[in-house]
């Protein structure tokens, strides 16, 4: 079939990208779903900084490719062996797939089943090659998704089915965002009740934390940003204080609120500056987790000695240590009942059109969320 999607060709592109368009918008070839894989009609993709690295050229990845990997859909077409997905179904789509058989499915930790990682790496699908194309060439899939475009094929086992009463915007954001910050907090680190948290750099995983913080009934939740719409953003969705990163005494700040540091930091910016003020935000026995993906060369330096005998703990957080498909009914159990509002965290929406500029707003932080709606 015939289809429209946003294609990158070539990264590192000079900003504004509304100006340079390092992604383009071309007629691809589409073949249909073969053993175990499902034809999704993308109804809703979000823009996440996952892609923004690759437009930068910071996270490489084999091109050129369709992006996106934070969707939602409506199930067109199943391969054969498909049995537990039909047409019509509405699926939230997730950036790791689980094989069900290998320690670490085994072991419940099916969010760093490596099952896919080699195809992935070479821009294929698991059951091997390539659906897209252009003119006669291949164009790669990325992280077995690629869904800024009409149109996706994808393993079964890449998506969860969802109640198709949940509107397909808001469902997008749970495949990426809910699952990363929500699952940090409740799952990877765990936050008990009464705790004091904070969490550096509030776009959609960030602000999801935060809502997490107050699902997990911390005593203080504490935003900390650059952005002071963000700031104030965060306090409406349960913060209850917030921090301007800016400041060259925000460390202070954290630790004068606290009594001393908070027991769990979450570094939600992926950047070395942001790891390194969660880390001299902890109290003594306090915990960092990461789940912001700094640049693969980049390195955070603490030191031994402060480490042990502060029995302080530094870990990562990598899709939330989900089980998607026994969180993910949770976590909209939470949006139903009103707990965990993330249509409160949409900027707005796009046509493929517009995804450039809507990169070029991401990159300035002026938006949390953008719901590509192909």
């Amino acid at each position: 079939m015939k289809m429209k999607a946003a294609v990158l060709r070539e990264p590192g592109r000079p900003r504004p990208y509304a100006e340079s368009q390092p992604l383009t918008i071309e007629q691809l070839d589409l073949d249909g779903p073969a053993e175990g894989e499902i034809l999704v009609e993308i109804a809703a993709a979000g823009l996440c900084h996952s892609d923004l690295s690759t437009i930068e050229g910071i996270r490489p990845r084999p091109l050129p490719a369709v992006l996106g990997h934070e969707a939602a859909g409506i199930v067109r077409e199943v391969g054969p062996g498909v049995t537990a997905l039909k047409p019509d179904d509405h699926v939230v789509m997730v950036f790791v797939m689980s094989c069900g058989t290998c320690p670490d499915c085994t072991g419940g930790r099916p969010n760093l089943c490596g099952s896919s990682i080699a195809a992935k790496a070479k821009g294929e699908l698991v059951a091997g090659g390539r659906r897209l194309h252009s003119g006669g060439s291949d164009i790669n899939h990325a992280a077995g998704i690629s869904c800024f475009a009409e149109y996706a094929v994808v393993d079964q086992r890449s998506v969860v089915k969802v109640p198709a009463e949940v509107p397909l915007q808001d469902a997008a954001l749970f495949g990426c965002a809910v699952i990363t910050g929500v699952g940090a907090v409740l799952n990877t680190a765990n936050v008990p009740e009464g705790a004091s948290m904070a969490v550096f750099g509030l776009g959609g995983v960030g602000l999801n934390a935060v809502m997490a913080g107050a699902l997990a009934g911390a005593g203080q939740v504490i935003a900390v940003d650059v952005h002071e719409d963000k700031l104030s953003l965060a306090r409406e969705l349960g913060a209850t204080h917030a921090v301007n990163a800016a400041s060259a005494n925000a460390v202070e700040e954290i630790r004068d609120l606290t009594g001393g540091g908070v027991m769990h930091a979450f570094d939600m910016a992926g950047t070395v500056k942001a790891l390194e003020a969660a880390y001299a935000s902890l109290r003594t026995g306090g915990v960092l987790t990461s789940a912001g993906l700094a640049p693969a060369d980049a390195l955070f330096q603490l030191k031994p000695y402060e480490m042990v005998s502060r029995e302080l703990r530094v870990q990562g957080s990598y899709m939330g240590s989900c089980s998607p498909a026994q969180d993910m009914p949770k976590y909209l159990e939470f949006y139903r009942q009103g707990r965990l509002p993330v249509d409160r965290l949409l900027s707005g929406t796009l046509g493929l059109d517009g995804i450039n500029l809507g990169f070029d707003k991401l990159s300035d932080g002026e938006v949390v969320r953008q719901i590509l709606k192909p």
